[in-house]
Formats: C-alpha cells, structure tokens, sequence
C-alpha cells in the first residue's frame, strides 16, 4: 500500500504557512493532523480567491474546510482506588488504535497499535520499544506481535521506520530500537529473528545509506561519517531542511534569530527530532543558546551504541539460519564500531561516555544520561562502567530519580526533567556490571515519582521534574502529556524485576 501524501495538510503550502504563523491553533501539531472535508486542490483554490478579501477569516476558512483531529471516543476515566499498576494494565486497551484507512497525514497502519497517549495520536517508534517491555509484564502477546508487525510493515512500505506513522514525518526516524523490539518478542516465539532478517538488514542499510561513498574529505553523508581512522560511524539527519510542519512556527522563529542559514538550521532541528532528543542542550553548541543547535555536526553514543546491537542481533539472526559467512561480517561490523565507540567517545578526562563533534574534531563537554547506553549494550569496559556509575551516583542521582543533563536549559531533555525510557537503560546497564545498589535506588526513586503523581492526577506523565516537590516535568514546545506509553510499559516492567 503506497504511502498517500496528498490529503495532508501540510502539503498546501501557502495556506498551511498562513495557518501555522497565524496560531490559528494553540497546537502547532493540530493542523497537520486535521482532515480535508474535500479535495485539498479545491481547498488551496477557494483559498487563494477568498484570502485578499475584506473580512477573510482565516479561521472560519480552516474549519469549513477541515475536521480537527478527534479523540477516540471513551468513558474511561481512571479509578483512584487502583494502584499504579492496575490503572496502566487497563489502559493498554485505551491507548490502542485499531487498523486504519488512509485519511489526512495518517500512515496507515495493518494492525493495530498502542499509542503514546495525549496529543500523540499516531505510533512513535522509540516509544514503542518501552510500551512493549509492559505488555510484557500484563501478558499481553498479541499486542506485541502486531506491534513488531507493523513496524516491519514500514520498513517494507517506506524503506525505514519513520519518526511516527504520519506523512510529515516521512524523511527522519528516531532511535533505531527495532531490533529490540523483535528480540522482545524472540523471547516469546520461536523462529523470530530468521523471520524479521530482511526487515532488520533493510533497516541497517537505511542508517548506513552512503557507507561506501563517504571518503577522507567528503566524510559524511546521510547518516553516516567517516571517522579520521578509516572507521564508520552514525549521525541523526533529515532528508528535508525546511520547518517541521508540526512546530513550523517554531522553527521559523528560531531561524530569525539564528546566525546559521535558515535551512541549515532547520536541518539540524530535524535531525535533533530524529534522535528522540528534542530538544537538549546536548546538540548545542553554546548550551545557552538553542540557535547554535547543530546536530547533524554530533556523533551521539546512543545511536552507536543501538545500531552495535543491531549488527550483533542481525548476525544472530543469520547464524540461527545457517549463513555463517554473514553472521561473521555483521560480528565483525559491531566489533568494528564497539573499538570506534570506545575510541571517540569515550572522555578519559571526564570518565564518561560523551558524544563527538566530527566537524570540529573534538568531543563535547555536556555530560547526559547517553552514556549509560554502552553499560546497557555491554559494550563498556569494568573500568569505564565504574566511572559512569559513579559519575550517576554522585552527579545525575536525584530525589526521583535520574536527571536527563546536569544543565537546565528550559529544553524538556534537560535538568530537572526524568524520562522513562533513559531510566530504564540506566537501571539495566548498571545491572550489566553489578552495580545493584545503584540501580535499585534509581528504580525505587523513579517509582516512586511515578505513584506520587499518580496518586496526585490518577495520571502517568510523559516526564517527570527529578529535582524536588513539584514532580510533573517542564519544559519544550508543548504542555506535559499523559498517558503515556513508555512511562508505563517502564513502570511494570520496573516493579516486576
């Protein structure tokens, strides 16, 4: 089924600009999620003979013409006498959508999907691999399976996973944890790995896109660069360097103020939105000023560290169906990349995993909770995994658990804002290496901010202020959301172990 672009909104680009700078919407996401009541060539028709007129109203035009994004219709309403945990295994049938038709920017999907909740009403990718380590704990296969399913889906539809299954995302990822997932669900079926092989190895070739064009000095492209030595290493990136249709008016406005060229700027957003990160003084270059983002500039250790895996699980996967001579290959690629890893991110000044300024041939400074990612992966050593867990305990632990940076930016992936999936990696990468107490202080931290403000609002957040009373998170270009997919697949899979 091909990907249909032309009932999205977005895609009406004078009107669409009109709308987004207008705020005809508190929401910037709000638009691009609306639905055309008709042809959207005769909605830019009408548009352009009516908007010169006096007393054109925008905004009566934009209703007229499209339906707003509804919420699935639902009586639920959380019942405060149950616990934190029986409120999330209801709530999995809340947040999951049936299989859709194509309407508006909607991908549709070929079975059904658990959402993250809020004004998230589509699939996201990284979120999902959290979503399903609780379906999980509540015993719910079914939901895992079509999940996985859907993803390869779009592997198989678009050539990568996008962002979220909706058109305007169509250009980025996120955080490649497909491999993950499948491997989630190997632990529930047999014969999973050979089945999604072509999927896995179509991802990878996705990240890897241009591997054997970069050279000494053309050293990046796409998503990929080439290091000083030889090695291969990946970035965030885009295909596109204009506004993100879902926060356009955001974009535009930052570019006012930026020193950098206006598509070179959005370019850097956009890969910051494909790295989940968004946003983080981590792609800053002075962490006081979000214009000198430059993500596409960064080698992150997370997205090295996830794509380590998926050459180690693609080998797997080819040694459990006999094809020896892959399964080396990909074995020696992840050996390749752990040494590369290791090499340039890896602060021995500091102790601690940081990301890599390839440009500028240098390592950042801003430490984050991305470099637990080589504890969860395995691919530290003893010696770097004791001083990232004392770095964590002395500098990143706080009342309710982990702060994302040391730094407070006003970016919601800054301090003093938590967030479920970077707990969970953090918890389980320091049990890799035997750090219990550590661990187990975190989980019992983070849960507990968790049920205190379930207990508050008899709502799971999407993130949480780690600092001190007020435990809701901050932060970002939208209010804090509830529902929310990973912080409750985090939470059960949390209070299991």
């Amino acid at each position: 089924m091909p990907v249909q672009l032309h009932t999205s909104p977005h895609t009406l680009q004078l009107l669409f600009e009109a709308v987004q700078l207008q705020n005809i919407f508190e929401d910037g996401k709000t638009f691009p999620d609306c639905l055309p009541k008709r042809s959207l060539a005769e909605i830019a028709s009408d548009y352009e003979a009516q908007k010169n007129v006096a007393n054109f109203d925008l905004k009566k035009f934009v209703l007229q013409n499209f339906s707003l994004p509804e919420a699935p219709t639902t009586t639920y309403q959380s019942d405060s006498s149950h616990s934190a945990s029986e409120h999330i295994h209801e709530l999995w049938n809340v947040l999951m959508r049936k299989p859709d038709q194509s309407t508006g920017a909607l991908i549709p999907l070929p079975h059904p999907y658990v959402v993250p909740g809020g004004r998230f009403r589509e699939i996201y990718y990284w979120d999902s691999f959290f979503t399903l380590l609780g379906l999980k704990v509540s015993g719910r296969t079914d939901l895992i399976q079509h999940m996985v399913k859907n993803f390869a889906y779009l592997i198989d539809t678009v050539g990568y996973i996008p962002n979220g299954n909706r058109t305007y995302y169509l250009g980025r990822s996120q955080p490649p944890f497909f491999a993950l997932m499948v491997n989630v669900l190997a632990g529930l079926k047999k014969n999973i790995l050979p089945t999604y092989l072509p999927q896995l190895e179509k991802e990878y070739n996705f990240w890897m896109r241009g591997s054997t064009e970069v050279t000494a000095t053309q050293p990046a492209l796409h998503r990929v660069v080439r290091m000083p030595d030889g090695s291969l290493l990946n970035r965030y990136w885009d295909e596109h360097d204009t506004p993100r249709p879902e926060s356009y008016k955001e974009d535009v406005e930052l570019a006012r103020h930026a020193i950098q060229k206006p598509e070179v700027l959005y370019r850097h957003l956009r890969a910051a939105a494909e790295s989940g990160w968004d946003f983080s003084s981590r792609w800053f270059k002075d962490e006081n000023l979000f214009s000198t983002i430059h993500t596409t500039e960064i080698i992150p250790v997370d997205l090295n560290c996830l794509l380590f895996y998926l050459e180690k699980l693609i080998s797997l996967a080819h040694h459990e169906s006999g094809n020896q001579t892959q399964a080396t290959k990909f074995l020696q690629l992840a050996n390749t990349r752990k040494a590369a890893i290791r090499a340039y991110c890896w602060n021995v000044d500091q102790n601690f995993f940081v990301d890599y300024d390839f440009v500028a041939q240098q390592q950042k400074q801003a430490l984050t909770l991305a470099a637990v990612f080589p504890l969860y992966f395995e691919l530290a050593t003893p010696e770097q995994a004791l001083g990232v867990e004392t770095i964590l305990g002395t500098q990143f632990l706080r009342a309710g658990g982990l702060t994302t940076t040391l730094f407070n930016s006003g970016q919601q992936w800054d301090a003093p804002n938590g967030w479920a999936p970077l707990q969970w990696m953090s918890y389980r990468g320091l049990l890799n290496y035997g750090f219990d107490e550590l661990a187990n202080e975190i989980k019992n931290r983070w849960l507990k901010t968790n049920e205190k403000v379930y207990t508050e609002t008899g709502k799971m957040m999407e993130k949480y202020n780690v600092y001190g009373n007020q435990a809701e998170g901050g932060g970002g270009e939208y209010p804090n959301q509830d529902g929310f997919g990973w912080t409750n697949g985090v939470y059960l899979a949390m209070q299991e172990l």
